[in-house]
């Protein structure tokens, strides 16, 4: 057995093989200088990465970017055809962070109610599928209800169903990819 500031157990099974259970609470984590910051650092590089990983299902979709110069067009009060692609891209990709940073936040907040009984990386499996599910439903409903509705009029009414839908399948791969992300780069820490 390993102590770390994790609650961490290592069990050797072979010399090849080796079973690691962990699970990051937030007592663990906050009761450690540095740790806090270095987890929603992961979490923050992990909603980028996965911010990255959506550019693959926008750029085929019928719609293109239109979800990234949408929220540019929002934060710069203009309208979504006076934004370039540049100005988009970097929107998107910092909300990514955002969102990983959020993640990190509403893991740290359910992991403290959620008894860790099984880990998946280096964080506990049910706290993180609820951080995951609520982070990607939460950057759907935002840009979906609050953000999409602020743009133009005329992008609005006429592809509102089709450019949810393509920001639907998107937030689907945000989710995926922060899912699978996370439990990777926290093994690290």
């Amino acid at each position: 057995m390993i102590d770390l500031p994790f609650t961490l157990a290592v069990t050797r099974a072979a010399p090849s093989h080796i079973a690691a259970v962990a699970a990051v609470s937030f007592d663990a984590v906050a009761g450690t200088p540095g740790l806090l910051g270095r987890f929603l650092l992961v979490c923050s590089v992990s909603g980028l990465l996965a911010a990255i990983a959506m550019d693959v299902p926008m750029s085929q979709g019928e719609d293109g970017f239109t979800p990234a110069y949408v929220a540019t067009a929002v934060l710069k009060r203009t309208t979504p055809s006076e934004v370039k692609f540049a100005a988009a891209m970097v929107v998107h990709h910092v909300v990514g962070i955002l969102a990983g940073g959020l993640y990190g936040v509403v893991y740290l907040s359910a992991s403290s109610l959620i008894p860790g009984v099984m880990a998946v990386g280096g964080v506990g499996l049910v706290p993180h599928l609820a951080a995951t599910i609520a982070v990607a439903a939460f950057i759907y409903g935002f840009f979906a209800h609050f953000v999409f509705p602020r743009a133009s009029r005329r992008i609005y009414e006429e592809r509102a169903t089709a450019v949810r839908g393509q920001w639907l399948r998107a937030a689907v791969v945000f989710g995926v990819g922060v899912g699978v992300i996370v439990p990777t780069l926290t093994t690290a820490l």
